[in-house]
């Protein structure tokens, strides 16, 4: 480090050499100004008038004059010219021999303002590209109030997950039978409820709002999906056997392809509603996928993984499933108002044998589910055994049937994990320091009630 005195030395000696280097390239330019010829003067014009200034006559002139700059020839016409390819050429004359009239009667159908009155959930002929005025503000509030609670999975710490699962005693093989078997099968079945989404259920459903919510809930699939990949990766899993799964065992490839059979028809680009046979098949997928797939299929492995982390267990893992577990909340409940708005605005769809299918569909991706958990749960494990399992599916598929107007099929039947309430209520904060607190928005506050 240099003493005051040494740095006065310093500067000075910079100051000095800086102030020499200024002076030589002074000199420089100087002599550089003498070497270069000078141009002959012009001779004075012979007509008595006032003398004016010569004007450089070249490039050396210029160089020689006040003005630093060189003068830039000015671009001839030629040069600044845009020609333009025949492919731009071939592009307006496809224009003007567009048919107007292509599409017009279709363009003539949505061209009047749409009033509240003209909107339905399905077949509605007013302009989808308004999306105002509403005419369901529930869509719209779900559409905001799942931007208000974005995510991501590399948000949450998986070091304790990953350190609890190399480890030889940290699980029994009951728990990681647990842990592999739901990721198996929620890494297919959330493509699958996305894949519904976007084939199938966004271009039937007709209306702007409940569309945008699709779109978001669409994401959230994706996100989904990803959190489970995130999952599989960081415990390094191997991928091949968790992802398929859905093809490989029994308990879960029977679930899958459950839901697949109600989604092959209306994925079919030449599907559409309007009839009461389509109308139904419709409305049949909505209660496959929402009230069946993500209503009862999605129950045991939400219970059992979130059981594992309420006893320090795969606690990085337990959070994702809280995260989605909040967004699967919200599904089911946007698609049981979906459900039921259908049947308001369209009464002759809700008929005997409609009702009895309903009722079927219900009760047997809630038998799926009972045949799930007693794969995933041979012995009594986490608090819970395949009995209570049981009870408590049947308890949530009394639920899913009031929900849409149907009558119970499973008296008496309790829910025997009061916990799982609780645990739904992800306004509660933890303890900073063993992990980040559990609600997370992006804006604005979720009302639960």
């Amino acid at each position: 480090m240099l003493s005051w005195d040494e740095f006065d030395v310093e500067e000075n000696t910079s100051t000095a050499s800086a102030t020499k280097t200024k002076a030589d390239a002074v000199g420089a330019q100087a002599r550089a100004a003498q070497a270069a010829p000078v141009a002959a003067p012009k001779p004075a014009p012979a007509a008595p008038v006032a003398p004016a200034a010569p004007a450089p006559t070249n490039r050396m002139d210029s160089a020689t004059a006040a003005s630093p700059r060189p003068v830039q020839a000015e671009p001839s016409e030629s040069e600044s010219e845009v020609i333009a390819s025949e492919a731009v050429q071939a592009a307006i004359d496809a224009l003007e021999e567009l048919d107007l009239t292509v599409g017009i009667d279709e363009l003539a159908e949505s061209a009047q303002r749409v009033a509240v009155d003209d909107k339905r959930m399905i077949n509605c002929r007013a302009d989808l590209n308004q999306l105002v005025p509403f005419k369901y503000d529930w869509a719209w509030q779900k559409y905001l109030d799942g931007c208000s609670n974005h995510w991501m999975p590399q948000e949450v710490n998986m070091n304790a997950d990953i350190a609890l699962w190399k480890s030889k005693t940290g699980l029994t093989e009951d728990e990681r039978l647990i842990v592999k078997r739901n990721l198996g099968f929620f890494s297919t079945a959330d493509s699958l409820v996305a894949n519904n989404l976007v084939l199938a259920v966004y271009r039937l459903i007709t209306n702007p709002e409940c569309r945008q919510y699709i779109l978001r809930q669409a994401f959230e699939e994706a996100i989904h999906t990803h959190a489970y990949q995130y999952c599989i990766e960081s415990l390094a899993m191997d991928e091949g056997e968790i992802f398929n799964m859905y093809h490989e065992v029994p308990s879960v490839a029977k679930k899958a392809s459950w839901g697949l059979k109600y989604t092959q028809e209306l994925s079919d680009p030449n599907f559409n509603t309007g009839t009461r046979e389509t109308d139904q098949a419709l409305l049949k997928n909505l209660i496959a996928f929402y009230c069946c797939l993500e209503g009862i299929f999605f129950y045991c492995g939400f219970t059992q993984i979130l059981s594992m982390g309420r006893r320090n267990k795969m606690t990085g893992t337990s959070e994702q499933f809280q995260y989605i577990l909040r967004d699967e909340s919200m599904h089911l409940n946007f698609g049981i108002d979906m459900i039921n708005q259908i049947k308001l605005e369209n009464p002759s769809l809700w008929t005997d044998k409609m009702k009895e299918e309903a009722t079927q569909m219900i009760l047997q991706a809630t038998q799926l589910e009972i045949e799930y958990a007693r794969d995933t749960m041979p012995r009594g494990v986490l608090g819970m055994n395949a009995p209570m399992m049981e009870e408590y599916l049947q308890f949530i598929a009394n639920r899913r049937l009031v929900q849409i107007g149907l009558p119970e099929q499973f008296k008496g039947a309790k829910n025997p994990f009061p916990w799982m309430s609780e645990i739904m209520d992800l306004r509660k904060e933890k303890n900073f320091f063993e992990t980040r607190v559990i609600e997370y928005q992006t804006g604005g506050a979720l009302s639960w009630e």
